[in-house]
């Protein structure tokens, strides 16, 4: 397979796939949840890097998240075992509601 050419930001996945950008941060946060080499950090200069993905990292993450809605509990439940803070949690799942209307 070809070497993607392309590093999306995150804040440019959670739009070309339309989810949360706070849930895609947490999901990303584990190195384990995307394949060795399909998530990147680009220096900036800034205090923080800015963290991206390829395009099959970004396949790799939409797929990843869809799996997660299947899960007993589902995106809450990962989250919880993310030990994410309840404020985030509730914005995430307020964006799952409007998801599923």
């Amino acid at each position: 397979m070809a070497r993607s050419r392309f590093i999306y930001t995150l804040k440019e996945v959670a739009g070309l796939i339309g989810e949360n950008l706070e849930l895609i941060e947490e999901v990303t946060a584990n190195p384990d949840n995307i394949a060795q080499g399909e998530s990147v950090y680009v220096r900036d200069g800034s205090e923080d890097d800015i963290k991206g993905l390829t395009e099959n990292g970004v396949d790799d993450l939409r797929d990843l998240i869809v799996e997660i809605r299947t899960w007993d509990g589902g995106i809450r439940q990962f989250l919880i075992d993310e030990h994410c803070d309840p404020e985030m949690i509730e914005r995430i799942m307020v964006d799952e509601l409007k998801r599923g209307q």
